[in-house]
């Protein structure tokens, strides 16, 4: 845990998980620490310029994070997220429209499942996993393995042209409510 300092938290969401970003500034001596899931990647004590902004990597895909620090008035800070490039806000926009979340628990575990539509690739709980993927009639299926439970990501047109494909997750056959990202 981050001291007094702590200014800013954010929550990001990526592939391979979910990543708590903790800022802490001091504002008399320009101290930055960056804490992600509670390990502190950056750490800089006695800046002379109070204003300005850290960079680092979140995840396995390091993932670039920029915190900006803006001064609003006297000594009043403002901080701002931004994730490859984008604030925090468009970049989670874009992520629903390229990723989708399913949380379900399996043999009394919580997994968490993610698709990249763009390239196909499945997560689970931050693990990349083997998938085998086939045309069919009505799209295209994208099977693994959750322990001993065979999985399948089904890709079909939705029959609108607003909202293109649908993509759904049967684990033995039933299909999983996704997650609200």
């Amino acid at each position: 845990m981050l001291s007094e300092d702590l200014v800013a938290v954010w929550e990001v969401a990526l592939s391979d998980g979910v990543y708590m970003i903790e800022f802490a500034h001091g504002t008399t001596t320009g101290k930055r620490i960056v804490h992600i899931n509670g390990k502190e990647v950056v750490k800089k004590d006695w800046m002379f310029k109070l204003v300005g902004q850290e960079t680092f990597t979140v995840g396995s895909s390091n993932t670039k994070a920029t915190v900006f620090i803006e001064a609003i008035s006297g000594f009043t800070y403002e901080y701002t997220l931004e994730i490859d490039g984008k604030s925090l806000q468009k970049f989670v926009d874009n992520r629903s429209k390229i990723s989708k979340t399913w949380e379900l628990n399996v043999d009394g575990e919580d997994c968490r499942v993610v698709l990249e539509k763009d390239t196909m690739d499945v997560w689970c709980n931050g693990q990349k996993m083997d998938t085998k993927g086939e045309f069919v009639d009505d799209g295209t299926e994208t099977h693994f393995m959750l322990g001993e439970h065979e999985c399948c990501i089904k890709a079909a047109s939705s029959g609108k042209k607003r909202s293109g494909i649908v993509h759904y997750l049967l684990l033995d056959g039933e299909k999983v409510p996704a997650t609200t990202q």
